[in-house]
């Protein structure tokens, strides 16, 4: 990083072409992973896949004496959907080492790969193994793409706008969702198959990822871990432009990708020393506070949810479509405003009117649903619930959703960002099949309370923001190590060399 006037200088250049079109390709493989969080939710609520597949589930539906926040409580259809997360904890696992050796974008196209298969084999399943088997590829496709995408953005977009390039990611991410229940919307109106052609509908962005991975380069940094300077050189020229003064990025690049190579001993095993301490309780902590939010069960299981509180299978599926609308207002807007107002912000203020929003959900149901054995609530406190949950979704696509994938891709060393990467999205891919495994369980036991249980995490994930995660906007990923020596608890944990001192005392 150089200095200029006393302050960091972004050496980064402007928003090419180039930039915009790699961009793009690597944001749209979130397109896939939120095609396949709206797909399984809204699929596993149709009756003709539940008569297919899970015929007690409809018939325990259909029985008057059945619980009304029990109605989709089943292990088997929940591991229809939780087996997909598994998967993907693994292949992010995996894709840690390959990323390595091969480049991010090679990983993006052996993950789409493995999600096109997945779709075929679902949309043609005939039993309950060919549903989990393709679910498992979806798995490994999402745990590739996710790995490497988001690292992908952050590497080659301008330091400026950095957070607007990487939550494109998240933003495709909705638009995936939006897609997904917009499809089960109109095939739920299809008599016998029209899950299959939902479930295939998936094929297409893994079309367009595949297609899209075939015609970029890797980035600069990646291509410079494997020992290819003068491809990095021609990469980063190639995304800053033609006229893009690029040797002090590369420069900096160089000795980052230096300072990586003089520690052989493994980027898992570096992050048990104190030297990174900081990173290791952030790559833990930022997932499991995001997936603790409720948010991934409640874009998994809304067209679940609002069945539970009394709509009908196509109203359930129509108010899913509307989070979905409301979820990708929320990223847009977030998009804008992440790289003026900063990450802190959004996160504190994201966190505050979540917390407010859940509280409400969970009154309304303690009050209107489940008394004196009434298997639905009155329409117009349904409604209500349907409003709170959009407002609350607008808040976490706002700060939480978009800033998971954010702040993650831009805090890691070098060293240290494929393995930081694997574990961040390990966790969050954990806890995701964790809870899509038992959140109907959940909701069949503690019923309203549900709600209040997630909102306790949403407060404790604020406190825990304000307290020990510095500000990160504008600060260029080769100088990130003076953020955490700054920082009033982190400092005691980050020790700098004598040039990074000098750039510390310039900031």
């Amino acid at each position: 990083m150089a200095a200029e006037g006393g302050r960091a200088r972004d050496y980064s250049g402007g928003v090419t072409f180039s930039v915009a079109v790699t961009g793009l390709m690597a944001a749209s493989c979130g397109l896939i992973f939120g095609y396949d969080i709206g797909v399984s939710g809204g699929v596993t609520q149709m009756e003709s896949f539940l008569e297919r597949f899970f015929p007690e589930v409809l018939r325990g539906m259909r029985s008057a004496r059945r619980d009304a926040y029990c109605k989709y409580d089943n292990q088997l259809l929940t591991a229809f959907t939780s087996s997909m997360y598994i998967a993907g904890m693994v292949a992010s696992l995996v894709a840690s080492g390959v990323t390595r050796r091969v480049g991010r974008r090679a990983v993006m196209l052996v993950g789409g790969t493995m999600f096109l298969a997945g779709s075929v084999i679902n949309a043609g399943a005939v039993n309950i193994a060919m549903l989990i088997v393709g679910r498992i590829l979806l798995g490994f496709g999402v745990g590739f793409t996710a790995q490497a995408a988001p690292l992908y953005l952050a590497e080659t977009s301008p330091t400026r706008w950095r957070g607007a390039f990487t939550t494109a990611y998240h933003f495709f991410l909705v638009a995936g969702t939006l897609a997904a229940n917009v499809a089960n919307y109109f095939t739920n109106r299809i008599p016998g198959w029209g899950w299959r052609v939902s479930l295939g509908l998936a094929a297409v962005p893994a079309t367009v990822i595949v297609t899209g991975a075939l015609f970029v380069s890797d980035t600069p940094s990646s291509l410079m871990l494997r020992g290819e300077p003068d491809r990095a050189r021609a990469s980063l020229q190639r995304i800053r432009g033609a006229d893009a003064d690029v040797e002090p990025e590369l420069k900096d690049i160089a000795r980052a990708v230096e300072e990586a190579r003089r520690n052989e001993e493994g980027a898992f095993k570096r992050l048990r020393g104190e030297g990174y301490r900081h990173y290791l309780v952030m790559m833990v902590a930022i997932p499991a506070f995001f997936d603790l939010t409720g948010m991934v069960v409640i874009s998994v299981f809304s067209p679940v949810l609002f069945r539970t509180v009394g709509f009908s299978s196509q109203k359930a599926i129509l108010g899913a479509v509307i989070i979905s609308l409301v979820s990708l207002s929320g990223v847009v807007l977030s998009t804008f405003v992440v790289d003026r107002c900063g990450r802190r912000f959004l996160f504190l203020a994201g966190g505050t009117t979540m917390l407010i929003f859940q509280v409400a959900v969970s009154w309304i149901m303690a009050d209107h649903l489940g008394k004196h054995g009434a298997a639905t609530m009155p329409r117009s406190y349904a409604v209500g619930v349907v409003v709170l949950m959009c407002l609350y979704t607008f808040s976490f696509s706002l700060s939480w959703g978009p800033l998971k994938w954010v702040v993650p891709s831009e805090i890691y060393p070098v060293d240290i960002r494929s393995a930081g990467q694997a574990v961040t999205l390990s966790v969050a891919l954990t806890l995701s099949f964790t809870q899509t495994q038992v959140f109907v369980s959940m909701l069949c036991a503690m019923k309203y309370a549900i709600f209040l249980f997630y909102s306790g995490w949403v407060l404790a994930m604020t406190v825990f923001i304000a307290a020990l995660l510095p500000e990160t906007k504008g600060v260029p990923l080769e100088a990130m190590r003076s953020v955490w020596a700054r920082h009033w608890f982190w400092r005691r944990f980050v020790a700098l060399d004598a040039k990074q001192e000098v750039q510390l005392n310039r900031m």
